[in-house]
């Protein structure tokens, strides 16, 4: 009787304990993944799309909201801009058109509050965070160069010297910034998909003046502010 009256107790006890309690979801998840980079408003002018690569860690505070740790890694195409080039700085003086190229990469770590579905075999989820980010861009022209004869093993190259197509760096600068992100996903199995919009407040460029040719003339000071939407696709373990 006594071991009759324990039974009914344990399964009654077992009935009323929710879903979570007897199939518990994981406390830390680990997440990788890569996908496309974006650039939007003003920044799509000046830079070209991209790819990204993210590494997460997130702490689930209960089955809906979680804390989610990010660092990113995104490589940004080159933008072509064609800028008349003169040999001296004299307004009556020929210009060539001349190409520019944009080259930026962007590093970053996010903090993220995570609100999701708590079960289910596709479980969407909503993001809303802040983070620090690192943009550093190098603008490059073409150029031609002599490059003597030389041999390098470790290179696996031997010249015997001449004319070569090289690189010249017309500036190069970087900014460290705080931005916000907010998007949502969907976690299905081991695999998930996001979409993350990131908003950055750069710094204030100050109005410089400038020589064009023969002329002085002085720029619009602007805000660097950055605008890109990231899409990514990996695993979550």
């Amino acid at each position: 009787m006594r071991n009759t009256i324990l039974l009914v107790l344990v399964t009654s006890v077992a009935a009323a304990l929710p879903a979570a309690a007897q199939a518990p979801e994981k406390r830390v998840n680990l997440s990788i993944g890569g996908g496309f980079t974006i650039p939007n408003s003003d920044v799509r002018d000046h830079l070209g799309d991209g790819y990204n690569f993210n590494l997460g860690l997130q702490v689930n505070v209960t089955r809906v909201i979680g804390i989610e740790g990010l660092y990113s890694f995104n490589g940004l195409g080159q933008k072509r801009i064609s800028i008349p080039v003169s040999a001296t700085p004299v307004s009556s003086a020929a210009t060539v058109p001349t190409d520019f190229f944009g080259d930026m990469n962007m590093q970053y770590g996010t903090g993220s509050l995570i609100v999701q579905t708590p079960e289910g075999k596709l479980r969407p989820y909503g993001l809303l965070g802040m983070g620090v980010y690192y943009r550093p861009i190098k603008v490059t022209t073409p150029a031609v160069g002599f490059v003597p004869g030389y041999c390098d093993p470790w290179w696996y190259v031997c010249s015997s010297g001449g004319f070569v197509a090289v690189e010249n760096i017309v500036g190069q600068r970087s900014s460290t910034d705080f931005g916000m992100d907010f998007g949502g996903g969907v976690h299905f199995g081991a695999l998930f998909a996001e979409i993350r919009y990131h908003y950055i407040w750069g710094p204030t460029i100050a109005p410089l003046q400038v020589n064009a040719l023969d002329a002085t003339t002085t720029t619009t000071g602007r805000k660097a502010n950055g605008q890109f939407l990231a899409s990514t696709f990996g695993f979550r373990f």
